[in-house]
């Protein structure tokens, strides 16, 4: 997938549902890389839940959520969280998609929550995308990620078109642009979360850590339960 060079600098979060928070979490990467530690290595995709050491890090006053805060208000919390490990070892691509689900304590049937599905023994279910669309998605990045070494490809703009089907994904990116998010150690990239998205195999695969937190503002209907982090 050939990606534009957009300036960074350039994005507007409204309008494209991406901003890069560039060394957000610099100060802090050595107390994030202690408290995912337990969790091990060389897995490509590690849903957590329950890491206490992570709790600082990610409320409002965090430095990790403090960058959430700055986009939803100091009233968020982080909902799920996924650690991503690409290495030459586990250098996978991914195509372009929206994600669309979000963690919850326990099921409770309700109108327009569904289908359901169980994630790493974690319940899992599709909300309305009036939800997902007031929510933001951070990746921090606790390794560098040039060109070569396979950034998240996102479709700028494309959180603005509401749930898109699979049969209109090709055209909506071809309309919208495609961008490479380079990030160095440290900087944080934020996410309208249902925005667009894929990832390509590394070209030079190295090391490619990256903390993915979902944030929401609100409280979920009908009795139900974030499951939180």
């Amino acid at each position: 997938m050939k990606a534009s060079s957009i300036d960074p600098d350039a994005l507007d979060f409204a309008r494209d549902g991406a901003r890069l928070f560039a060394g957000a979490t610099s100060a802090a990467l050595s107390d994030i890389e202690a408290a995912l530690a337990p969790l091990g290595t060389g897995r490509a995709g590690t849903r957590i839940h329950n890491v206490a050491a992570l709790r600082p890090l990610l409320a409002g006053s965090g430095a990790i959520g403090g960058v959430a805060a700055a986009l939803l208000g100091e009233h968020c919390r982080a909902v799920r969280a996924i650690m991503f490990d690409k290495t030459p070892a586990t250098n996978w691509a991914l195509g372009w998609h929206q994600d669309r689900t979000i963690a919850v304590v326990r099921r409770i049937e309700m109108e327009g929550f569904g289908p359901w599905t169980v994630k790493s023994g974690l319940q899992h279910v599709a909300p309305p995308f009036e939800l997902l669309g007031g929510m933001v998605t951070l990746r921090v990045h606790i390794d560098p990620v040039p060109a070569a070494n396979a950034p998240l490809l996102i479709a700028p703009g494309s959180h603005r078109f509401g749930r898109i089907s699979e049969d209109q994904i090709n055209a909506l990116v071809e309309r919208c642009g495609t961008m490479a998010c380079i990030a160095e150690a440290g900087d944080v990239w934020a996410y309208a979360t249902p925005i667009l998205h894929a990832s390509d195999a590394a070209a030079e695969p190295g090391r490619r850590r990256v903390l993915q937190v979902d944030y929401a503002a609100v409280d979920l209907p009908g009795g139900s339960e974030w499951l939180g982090v």
